[in-house]
């Protein structure tokens, strides 16, 4: 039986017999290889390119250590990193890349924008009020003084004597100080009426 045989074999026991290596391990292995080859391969490319870059500078015109990497206008190489960067740049480097035009900006969708904030600002300062006066109104109902179990969606009215009480008697019929008219809604919260 020859290598690739008994790789096959290896790979298609693995599952009955726990001992033998798992088949992603190889192509794991092989995958780790072929990057470390592709590494090494633009290393070498690198320096090809730096080497015959460097080649038509002459010793005495720049010194080694004012030398930077040079290389071809086309190659988009990152000194700073030794990287080459263009697949990362906001902007295009080749020739046959997209058209590039800045993004101009326009000032005056400022006041636009402050005019949609200021009016959703009034907005919700009116919900919270109107909800701050519902709560309120319903804990005052809740905190007043009653006999009988308040049906949904009856009105109900808030008298104020010695204490605060709330009647089914109308404001009209009897000489008591109204504080105001209330329904009940399904949710528990009292609905000022009047």
């Amino acid at each position: 039986m020859d290598d690739k045989e008994s790789e096959i074999v290896e790979k298609g026991l693995w599952d009955h017999y726990s001992e033998l290596p798992n088949p992603s391990w190889y192509e794991y292995k092989n995958k780790e290889e072929m990057k470390l080859k592709e590494e090494e391969e633009m290393k070498e490319l690198e320096l090809k390119i730096y080497d015959s870059c460097m080649s038509w500078v002459e010793d005495d015109e720049l010194t080694i250590r004012n030398i930077i990497r040079m290389y071809p206008d086309n190659v988009v190489y990152n000194n700073e990193t030794g990287k080459f960067d263009s697949n990362i740049k906001s902007y295009p480097t080749t020739v046959g890349s997209q058209k590039f035009e800045p993004i101009v900006v326009d000032k005056s969708d400022s006041l636009k924008v402050n005019k949609h904030f200021q009016s959703k600002f009034e907005e919700l300062q009116g919900e919270w009020d109107k909800l701050v006066e519902e709560y309120n109104w319903t804990s005052l109902v809740y905190g007043s003084r009653y006999t009988f179990q308040p049906t949904i969606g009856d009105t109900y009215h808030l008298y104020k004597s010695d204490d605060l009480f709330l009647s089914i008697i109308e404001p009209h019929q009897w000489d008591k100080e109204h504080v105001g008219s209330f329904k009940l809604l399904t949710n528990g919260k009292w609905d000022k009426v009047k």
